[in-house]
């Protein structure tokens, strides 16, 4: 019986771990067979070699010398900005490595085009590193990283449900259907949404969670407003919906009434920074975080039991994170064949900026 891939793979270039996958067995196993080495059975040969000519695959010298790579250091790419989470989870990944007595190396870019990516990644295998982590910022960075025969384990920390690499990553849909139940049970049915970046995987998972939850409990999802991440983005579109012009109603001679209670009693924020500035906007227009709106963040950055009101958002755990991505790469690294994609679920956390909304 012939092996079967699927179109995806045979759309782009294949790489060993599409070998590996096809065949059903580790990449470690795959180098063997390109080496012609020993102890490797002759059924496993069959279905490695089988796999190879179906995925038309051409192995690079990086791949060749997979198996006897051994230099105890770990490349880390990440993209976008030095963002809170990002940064956290690099740390908490950084000293997790340390434990482990794996060496970092590092190779950081604000954007994630394939040229810039491809070189970043070529930086860091000339290093002889044993794998690659890559902290996503952003949609094409998986793309861009995943066309390169790279020859060791990827892990990515990506949020969306992409198959085909091994993945970490906090439930970022999950999360925002959380705190849409929790508004709704307090009683709102009309939460706006001020998203972060478009194309930030993230903030595309939290917006599809909103919707979601809303359709389920039968509202309606109004288009949301797009940040960047900052507080002033979040005074700006805060200011932009206390005028009606986002989610607000109209009179009768079509001008937007600009009275907030009747487009919006609450304010989903795609993160803590966004929320910060929704409740600037908000008390500058004379109303009451959660008298009159009630405002929920994203994230629990440390500043955010500060905020006034205090915020309820989604914590988090990013150090925790970065200590899971070393754990998988270790089982990556040890030949363990059923690492897939390792999801965690973050915790909400209500403090006083939500509350039953006002008659």
């Amino acid at each position: 019986m012939g092996l079967v891939g699927n179109d995806d793979e045979k759309a782009r270039v294949a790489t060993i771990f599409d070998v590996a996958r096809l065949a059903g067995v580790s990449h470690q196993t795959v180098s063997r067979v390109l080496n012609d080495l020993p102890n490797v059975r002759p059924a496993t040969r069959q279905r490695v070699e089988q796999a190879i000519a179906q995925l038309r695959y051409a192995p690079s010298q990086a791949a060749r010398s997979l198996v006897t790579r051994r230099s105890r250091t770990i490349g880390l790419t990440t993209t976008g900005g030095p963002d809170y989470g990002p940064s956290s989870t690099a740390l908490g990944f950084n000293e997790a490595a340390r434990d482990a007595r794996y060496a970092v190396s590092m190779a950081s870019m604000l954007e994630s085009d394939p040229a810039s990516l491809r070189q970043a990644v070529e930086l860091l295998l000339r290093q002889n590193v044993e794998a690659i982590v890559l902290i996503a910022a952003h949609r094409g960075a998986l793309d861009a990283v995943r066309g390169i025969e790279l020859g060791v384990p990827l892990v990515a920390v990506e949020s969306s449900r992409r198959d085909g690499f091994h993945r970490v990553s906090i439930d970022q849909y999950q999360g925002a259907r959380i705190l849409v139940d929790h508004l709704v049970g307090l009683g709102h049915t009309r939460i706006a949404h001020l998203a972060g970046p478009a194309d930030s995987v993230d903030a595309l998972e939290r917006v599809r969670g909103w919707r979601d939850a809303l359709s389920e409990h039968g509202l309606v999802a109004r288009e949301p407003l797009v940040g960047d991440w900052t507080p002033a983005s979040g005074f700006r579109l805060g200011r932009q919906l206390v005028a009606g012009l986002g989610d607000g109603d109209d009179d009768d001679d079509g001008r937007s009434s600009g009275r907030v209670g009747e487009s919006f009693t609450a304010v989903f924020a795609a993160n803590d920074q966004m929320a910060l500035g929704v409740i600037h906007a908000l008390s500058e227009r004379g109303l009451r975080v959660p008298d009159d709106v009630s405002v929920v963040g994203f994230d629990d950055i440390p500043e955010a039991e500060h905020f006034a009101p205090p915020l309820t958002t989604m914590r988090q755990d990013f150090p925790a994170l970065g200590r899971t991505i070393m754990t998988t790469l270790l089982e990556v690294l040890s030949d363990a064949d059923s690492v897939g994609v390792v999801r965690s679920v973050p915790q909400l956390i209500v403090r006083e900026s939500t509350a039953p909304p006002s008659a």
